[in-house]
């Protein structure tokens, strides 16, 4: 059991403090979602194991009463079973694949390019210590051996084409309050997750000023006494021109 209703939680940050992980970014909501108070560990990309003690490289990492468990499923999972009198982050089975496809759908489509366009933003904005790191395993394991500043490249003319692809979760959210139904569950929270990540580092917004989502975001933002609100973010509105209406089927 929680001791003192305090749960830690491993972070991963960059220069302004910001939480840059969206796996971590869920986790924060997921926590509060639960009632529990955090126990932040401020952390960068490097030093995660000897933080841990070896047990995890990765993050997000939770401790609760002494004992570590980290994957931010296994974690959420944790969450629900060990404490069932408190709000369930997901109702039911159904809701947790669903809760699964569509964040498999959002990294794919909508984080893949948006990676891309914001890599330098995400080194620039990296801790100094880290760095070395980020720019080495990103150019190796994500950019296909091309550097940070070449991918980056042109990004202002690839923003605006994301913008469209956004529109599954857009019809979605213009028949409910929120993914979760009246209620927001985790998978307003993995959703939220991208575009906090995003808000995280962008140096131009992701999204026009007119974007429909606008509402649903600024209200994930304010959940939990402004739990999105981290004086780091960057603004997510303002990609200059106006969202495309999309075409009407038949």
């Amino acid at each position: 059991m929680a001791q003192d209703n305090i749960i830690s939680l491993l972070d991963l940050q960059v220069q302004s403090g910001c939480t840059i992980s969206p796996y971590v970014w869920r986790i924060k909501y997921a926590l509060k979602h639960k009632g529990f108070d955090i126990d932040i560990i401020p952390n960068g990309f490097t030093g995660i194991a000897e933080i841990t003690d070896g047990y995890s490289d990765r993050v997000p990492v939770i401790k609760d009463d002494g004992t570590w468990i980290k994957d931010s499923w296994l974690i959420a999972d944790y969450l629900d079973e060990k404490y069932p009198d408190r709000p369930m982050l997901y109702e039911g089975q159904s809701q947790k694949l669903l809760t699964k496809f569509i964040d498999g759908w959002m990294w794919q489509t909508i984080i893949s390019p948006w990676f891309r366009c914001y890599i330098k933003d995400y080194y620039d904005h990296s801790l100094e210590r880290d760095k070395p790191y980020v720019r080495e395993s990103r150019e190796r394991t994500f950019l296909g051996g091309r550097t940070i500043e070449e991918v980056a490249e042109g990004r202002e003319e690839r923003l605006p084409e994301v913008i469209p692809l956004l529109q599954p979760l857009r019809n979605l959210l213009s028949e409910s309050k929120w993914l979760g139904g009246d209620q927001p569950k985790h998978v307003d929270y993995c959703v939220l997750s991208t575009f906090l990540w995003c808000g995280s580092i962008c140096t131009i917004p992701p999204l026009h000023d007119d974007e429909p989502l606008r509402d649903w975001i600024e209200r994930g933002l304010d959940l939990f006494d402004g739990l999105g609100r981290h004086p780091g973010m960057h603004p997510l509105f303002g990609l200059p021109g106006k969202t495309p209406q999309p075409r009407m089927p038949g």
